[in-house]
């Protein structure tokens, strides 16, 4: 026995030994940082959503006008119109409010819903993924099940049981939104940790007394973030448009505040006569996701393995 732990600490001094030796450009921060140059059209997606986070962050001072005031004679006034020495820069809706101000406070819902939903929703599955995919068995067997279980439920249904209980809130969404989507992450790191806890590292970590606790922690939820990040950047674009569509259908976040889904409901009566009503929230809607899907494709390409060349 004092051999096997002799070779098991042999082992991890080697391993650590060699990690310190290692170039900077092979741990994954180092090539998030190194690529993000080369490729131009994350570097696209990257600045807008810097842009869309500055507006929502700084919107009280960018915006031009209060984004609840009703004025019934500037009602409808198309793009570009100058009321009262400002300018309307995408127009009026059919209340007189001003929409590109309107849009800035609306993609302050977005990007709370998009990032909380992301982070709750992937905390929850990096955690469950954990500890079923190590502890096997009993345990692997009834958080899968209950993984299965949670996705037997249409969403909308959910979100409308949990709006009809609770009543209908910005929280509420977020939560909505992360318990159904943790199972996402929970099977793809659950995957990843069946693969991992047969590694030598973990094997070496379990022989020399290593609780479960800090195998889980130390040695194998490093090697399931990248996976966790993926998913999380994919699927952050995705959470912005179910937020919209909840909106759009009366269940996101009720009036007067601006979501880009309720100022589509709002826009929609009035399409054939105002066409900028709905125009400009459905751009900023494509515009954020696109930039989330492009920033999504880059940090796949640089932080899975299967898909590096080189």
């Amino acid at each position: 026995m004092k051999n096997v732990r002799d070779e098991a600490n042999k082992f991890i001094i080697s391993k650590k030994q060699w990690e310190d030796e290692l170039p900077p450009e092979t741990t994954w921060v180092s090539r998030l940082l190194t690529s993000l140059w080369k490729q131009k059209p994350a570097l696209f997606g990257v600045c807008i959503l810097s842009s869309v986070l500055l507006l929502a962050i700084f919107a009280p001072i960018i915006s031009p006008f209060d984004p609840d005031e009703q004025l019934f004679k500037r009602a409808m006034k198309p793009p570009l119109t100058v009321f009262d020495g400002k300018i309307l820069f995408m127009g009026s809706d059919h209340l007189g409010r001003d929409l590109f101000s309107r849009i800035i406070y609306g993609s302050q819902v977005s990007i709370i819903v998009g990032f909380f939903s992301v982070f709750f929703s992937g905390g929850i599955g990096l955690m469950v993924g954990l500890i079923s995919g190590y502890f096997g068995g009993k345990v692997d067997y009834f958080l899968m099940r209950l993984a299965d279980f949670v996705l037997s439920f249409p969403f909308i249904l959910m979100a409308l049981a949990f709006i009809s209980i609770l009543g209908s809130s910005l929280f509420l969404i977020i939560f909505a939104i992360s318990t159904r989507l943790w199972v996402i992450y929970a099977r793809v790191v659950r995957g990843s940790v069946l693969s991992l806890r047969e590694t030598e590292f973990v094997i070496s970590a379990k022989s020399v007394g290593g609780s479960p606790l800090r195998i889980i922690l130390k040695h194998l939820m490093p090697n399931v973030i990248p996976p966790v990040i993926i998913i999380a950047s994919l699927y952050l674009g995705r959470m912005i448009i179910i937020e919209a569509g909840l909106s759009f259908l009366g269940l996101g976040v009720p009036p007067p505040t601006p979501t880009w889904g309720g100022l589509l409901a709002e826009g929609r009566s009035y399409i054939y006569v105002s066409w900028w009503i709905v125009t400009f929230p459905g751009l900023a809607i494509t515009i954020t996701v696109l930039g989330t899907n492009l920033v999504g494709d880059w940090l796949r390409d640089v932080l899975d393995p299967r898909l590096r060349t080189g």
